[in-house]
């Protein structure tokens, strides 16, 4: 069977990635870029999320593993299917349908959404064809379709998520100290928490182990560094709050 598109069907990938140094939960975007063939003057110039249709021969998450490593080259990462969007309106504003029009897509298409987690040092956006960036979910730029909501609610789904299972250690490099884990869910949460009492917390999971490591090249006092088990995880895994906020 050859691989034919099922005109009307697509996914749609929110891939969220954590940045350690700028402490912000990131989307990487692709650029939507179309010029007028006569006057070179920009129709449509914005960003939306990686998707495509999906084959008639794979699956729903096949699609989207697609996707996702041909923007990113990555397989194997944290996803997520959180929710179909199916509005008839939503590929009909008028950018939208310049660019439905030119690349002759159905404007009458269902998108199955899904996030991914990964971490932003793992995506080499230099070189890209798609023109991908990170963009700051607080700091998100025009973006076409109906893409800002999808990314929005996947952004709640994810904060919901984050308290009752260890998806966060997705978004953090393999050895991290405290205060990343720390920054990494304030960024997500958008609260502030008290440093001391979340430590002690996180210390005392015995799925977090301590290495005997600490961090270089750091021009402050060098932090303890930690790594997640995910195996001691399964064993003790009760449905209850990772870390209780």
């Amino acid at each position: 069977m050859t691989n034919e598109l099922i005109q009307n069907l697509s996914v749609d990938c929110v891939v969220f990635g954590f940045d350690t140094n700028t402490k912000t939960l990131n989307v990487l975007l692709i650029k939507r870029y179309l010029e007028d063939e006569k006057t070179n003057q920009p129709l449509v110039d914005d960003y939306v999320l990686t998707g495509y249709h999906v084959y008639q021969n794979e699956s729903l998450d096949d699609s989207a593993t697609r996707v996702l490593k041909e923007l990113t080259g990555l397989t194997g990462q944290y996803k997520k299917q959180f929710k179909a969007f199916g509005d008839p309106n939503r590929l009909k504003n008028e950018k939208d349908l310049i660019w439905v029009e030119n690349q002759r897509f159905n404007v009458r298409t269902i998108t199955i959404a899904y996030y991914f987690l990964l971490k932003t040092e793992d995506v080499d956006v230099s070189n890209n064809t798609y023109q991908a960036k990170w963009h700051p979910i607080n700091q998100l730029p025009k973006i076409g379709f109906d893409h800002k909501q999808i990314i929005l609610e996947a952004y709640e789904d994810l904060k919901t998520k984050c308290l009752s299972e260890p998806i966060i250690f997705e978004l953090l490099p393999d050895k991290f100290t405290i205060n990343d884990v720390q920054d990494l869910y304030e960024s997500i949460l958008n609260i502030e928490i008290d440093n001391r009492n979340f430590r002690r917390k996180v210390i005392n999971k015995k799925y977090i182990i301590p290495l005997d490591e600490k961090q270089v090249g750091v021009s402050k006092r060098p932090a303890q560094l930690y790594m997640f088990s995910k195996d001691i995880y399964q064993k003790i895994y009760q449905k209850s709050y990772l870390i209780n906020i």
